[in-house]
C-alpha cells in the first residue's frame, strides 16, 4: 500500500510523520522546491516546519505523477485552492484511490463542503473526512492524539484507519462526513474571537463562555446541513473547538489575539506565510448564516471586524450588550 500527501505545510508534513511511523510508504506533494529539498536532504520541513526532525521514509516531490500508484491521497491544500489542486490531480490518479479530506474550510465561491467538491470533480473516488484536534508540530513529534475518521462507507474508514493508526494517532470512526467539515470549519471562526477576547485581556470567564456559546452555533449550524449533534460533541467538534481556541499554536487564535490587541487584520496577513483558514472561512459561515436564518452572533462579530473593518472593542461590546435569553 502506498499513501500520498498533496500538500507540505505544517500538518500535511505531520501527517506524512504519522503515515511513515505507522509503516507505510508515504509521498509527500510540495509546490516549493526548497521544501523538497530540504525534506529528501535534511529530513526537516524548514520553511513550515523547522526545528522538527522527521523521521526517515518520507518522499518529497514536486511532480502530481508520483501519485499514480497512491492507493489513499491525504488532501491537506487550503480549502480555498482544493477544487484546483483535485483537477489538477485527477488525470494520475486511480479512479479507485481513497481521497481523505484533511483541510478545514468551505468554499467561498460556491458554499460548498469539501466533500461536495471532489464529488463534482472526482465523482468516481471514495471520500473521507480525517479531522480533530491536533496541532501539527505535536503530530510531527511523535505525540499522541485522537482524531474523528469519518466516511460512508464503513468498510472504507476501517481499511484507512487500519492503514495509518499508531498508538500515538489514533482515528476514531464516523459515518458523518458533513458533520466532522462543518465543525473543524467553524471552529477556526470561534477560534479568532477567542483570540479577540484574549488580546483584549477580557479574562478567562470570557473565553470560556464565547467557547461554549460558540458551540451553540456551530450546532445549530451542522444541524442545518444534517449534521448529527453527537458529532459536534465528539474530536471532530468539541475537542476540535477547545485545542484551537485554547492556545496561540492556532494561526486562528494567534490572528485574533493580534486584532484584540490593536494590529490591523491586513497587516497581519501580509506578514503571514501560514494560512489562517477561518479568516477566509468566516466570509461564507456569515453568508449561510444570514440566508438561513442562522443564529450565530459570534461569527457576525468576527466577521463585522475582518471583513467590514469595524471597530474591535464597538462590535465585542455590541456582542456582550445583546438582550438575555434562555440558554
Amino acid at each position: 500500500m502506498k499513501l500520498g500527501v498533496l500538500g507540505a505545510g505544517a500538518w500535511g508534513t505531520a501527517l506524512a510523520c504519522a503515515s511513515v511511523r505507522a509503516g507505510v510508504e508515504t509521498i509527500l506533494w510540495a509546490r516549493e522546491s526548497e521544501v523538497v529539498d530540504t525534506i529528501n536532504n535534511d529530513n526537516e520541513n524548514t520553511l513550515f516546519l523547522s526545528g522538527v526532525k522527521l523521521p526517515v521514509g518520507i518522499t518529497a516531490t514536486t511532480n502530481l505523477a508520483d501519485f499514480s500508484d497512491a492507493d489513499i491521497i491525504l488532501l491537506v491544500t487550503p480549502a480555498q485552492h482544493m477544487r484546483a489542486m483535485v483537477a489538477a490531480l485527477k488525470q494520475y490518479i486511480s479512479s479507485t484511490a481513497k481521497l481523505v479530506i484533511c483541510s478545514k474550510g468551505i468554499e467561498i465561491a460556491t458554499g460548498k463542503l469539501l466533500s461536495q467538491v471532489l464529488t463534482e470533480v472526482l465523482p468516481s473516488n471514495p471520500v473521507a473526512v480525517l479531522s480533530g484536534p491536533t496541532f501539527a508540530i505535536e503530530v510531527a513529534r511523535g505525540q499522541p492524539c485522537a482524531l474523528t475518521l469519518a466516511c460512508e462507507n464503513d468498510n472504507i474508514a476501517s481499511e484507512v484507519a487500519a492503514m495509518i493508526a499508531t498508538p500515538m494517532f489514533r482515528p476514531y470512526q464516523s459515518s458523518d462526513i458533513v458533520g466532522a467539515q462543518i465543525g473543524g470549519a467553524v471552529k477556526n471562526v470561534l477560534a479568532i474571537a477567542t483570540g479577540i477576547v484574549s488580546g483584549l485581556e477580557l479574562g478567562e470567564n470570557a473565553r470560556a463562555a464565547v467557547i461554549t456559546r460558540g458551540l451553540a452555533e456551530m450546532a445549530r449550524f451542522g444541524e442545518v446541513f444534517g449534521s448529527d449533534s453527537e458529532t459536534m460533541m465528539g474530536l471532530s467538534g468539541l475537542g476540535d473547538l477547545i485545542l484551537t481556541c485554547s492556545s496561540t499554536q492556532s494561526r486562528n487564535m494567534s490572528l485574533g489575539k493580534a486584532i484584540g490587541e490593536g494590529q490591523s487584520f491586513t497587516d497581519i496577513m501580509r506578514d503571514r506565510r501560514s494560512v489562517a483558514e477561518g479568516a477566509h472561512t468566516v466570509e461564507i459561515v456569515h453568508k449561510i448564516a444570514e440566508d438561513k436564518n442562522i443564529d450565530m452572533p459570534i461569527t457576525a462579530a468576527v466577521y463585522k471586524i475582518l471583513k467590514e473593518d469595524m471597530d474591535v472593542n464597538t462590535v465585542m461590546n455590541d456582542l456582550l450588550s445583546r438582550p438575555i435569553t434562555l440558554e
